[in-house]
């Protein structure tokens, strides 16, 4: 009787530590996952098609018939617990929660490049920066990992590269690189609202290839 309780319990713990191994993790990178939907008209540049690091104005809306694949990968890097990243943090949580999303959150407060390694590690689909002092940090990693995507919600990079899109609106547009905060910076444009129409612009414009540039949703 006691073997048979000790098979049991042995059983259990396997199954907990197989849970534990493959649980949250993936395991290595895939192909990019297809969007579900197209965009509407005017959300991408007719032609010519835009070119890196320019900024386009979607039309309003235009991304909202695209959707990720459920279960797609993303992890949602921040730091600082300010008001506008808190909005933003919210918005990339409720997003994945609507779409289905596998979302794993880094806290990168203690050393923003090792939090960027870190997420890099999980091998997502997509990496989604939110609080302005990763703009730094990531103007480093990013030029040096080209086969990683990163989407920057309410800030972006001064000179990004094909994997790095950014969305932005009048009040927001932080830049590093010692530019300094923009005179329009206004921490009250971070709205629910604005912030969930930028994850998923955002989204929209990494699943359908238009990459390596800002939209501008004002």
């Amino acid at each position: 009787m006691r073997r048979g309780v000790l098979f049991v319990v042995s059983v259990a713990m396997l199954g907990l530590l197989v849970g534990c191994a493959t649980g949250p993790g993936w395991d290595a990178p895939r192909p990019a996952p297809a969007a579900l939907g197209t965009p509407a008209p005017g959300f991408a540049p007719a032609t010519p098609p835009a070119a890196p690091e320019s900024t386009h104005s979607p039309a309003p809306g235009s991304w909202a018939g695209v959707s990720a694949p459920s279960g797609y990968r993303v992890v949602l890097l921040t730091v600082g617990d300010d008001a506008p990243t808190r909005t933003l943090v919210d918005a990339v949580e409720a997003w994945a929660a609507d779409t289905g999303a596998d979302l794993e959150v880094v806290h990168a407060d203690d050393d923003m490049i090792d939090g960027a390694v870190r997420a890099m590690e999980l091998n997502p689909d997509l990496i989604v920066s939110a609080g302005d002092a990763l703009v730094d940090p990531l103007a480093t990693v990013t030029a040096n990992h080209l086969d990683r995507q990163f989407l920057i919600v309410g800030a972006e990079l001064a000179e990004p590269t094909e994997n790095v899109t950014a969305v932005d609106w009048t009040g927001a547009a932080y830049r590093g690189e010692g530019l300094g905060t923009p005179a329009a910076y206004d921490p009250a444009s971070f709205t629910p609202a604005r912030a969930a129409s930028a994850v998923r612009a955002g989204v929209a414009a990494v699943l359908t290839g238009l990459r390596g540039v800002v939209l501008w949703i004002d």
